[in-house]
Formats: C-alpha cells, sequence, structure tokens
C-alpha cells in the first residue's frame, strides 16, 4: 500500500482539525513514551523467556551421566 502526497496531506488535515495544532505536540510524546514503555517490556519478556529456556536445557554433563 503506497500513500501519495494527496493521502497524506488530507491525514494531515484531518489530525489538525481533530486534535488541533497545540495538542499535537503532546500526543506524539505520549505516542513515543507509550512505544519506549512496550519496547522496554517486551525485551524484558524476552529475556526472561531466554534465562527460563537456557535453565531448562539439559548441560552435557547431565546427558553423559544418563548413558
Amino acid at each position: 500500500m503506497h500513500l501519495g502526497y494527496t493521502e497524506i496531506i488530507l491525514i494531515v488535515v484531518v489530525i489538525l482539525l481533530l486534535f488541533g495544532a497545540k495538542r499535537i505536540p503532546e500526543l506524539a510524546r505520549a505516542l513515543g513514551k507509550a512505544k519506549k514503555e512496550f519496547q522496554k517490556a517486551k525485551d524484558e519478556v524476552e529475556t526472561e523467556v531466554e534465562e527460563v529456556a537456557s535453565d531448562d536445557a539439559p548441560s552435557k554433563t547431565e546427558e553423559k551421566k544418563e548413558s
């Protein structure tokens, strides 16, 4: 999907009409903070999953003992 200049201008005008020029920086800041928090939480979950996966994997010495 490709947006042309006309569509982008129309979207910007609609946003300006809905929120006003003063609120747009506030909204952009809030979206940036939300994205940063989401990324931080995602990274923490990935780290925990990797730690649990590495803890559950049997080590090579344990495999040799079972043989």
